[in-house]
């Protein structure tokens, strides 16, 4: 039935109905369910973002000094193990190709210190050896890396 007074909206409008819910929802200061939700996913992105790989190397005890000094944070690194074994900047070289290596270090305009780790096992030779290679290089900074002595509680 058509109204002819009235616009198109006002005659649907009296025909509509109004329903009410029977149920409330409980309202809090924080819904658990939403807080549930962030935590879990917090949970996961750091789960994903976590390294599950080791990083491939030769561990190397450093001896023990009452001092402590340093050399700058991306210095090159020099690590020598026990058995002999030679890594320039994490790369595994022989005696003959860290000379090389040093010398191409040396040339470098950036100045940085050669920081060296050797085991506390490695020989006086092999360092005076690495000492002499890195003069030939022409690098003048060179620092041996040690462990603070532990601290009494």
């Amino acid at each position: 039935m058509r109204i002819p007074d009235q616009p198109i909206q006002m005659q649907f409008r009296s025909v509509r109905r109004r329903f009410k819910g029977r149920y409330r929802r409980a309202v809090g200061p924080i819904e658990v369910v939403a807080l549930l939700n962030v935590i879990v996913l917090v949970g996961l992105f750091h789960f994903a973002s976590s390294s599950f790989v080791l990083q491939p190397g030769v561990r190397v005890r450093l001896p023990e000094a009452p001092f402590t000094d340093g050399a700058p944070y991306g210095s090159r690194v020099l690590t020598l193990s026990q058995e002999g074994l030679v890594f320039f900047n994490d790369e595994r070289m022989s005696m003959d190709e860290l000379g090389e290596a040093l010398a191409r270090a040396g040339n470098d305009p950036s100045g940085s210190p050669l920081l060296i780790e050797a085991d506390e096992g490695t020989d006086y030779g092999t360092l005076m050896e690495v000492y002499s290679l890195a003069a030939k290089a022409g690098l003048r900074d060179v620092v041996l890396a040690t462990r603070p002595p532990p601290v009494a509680p």
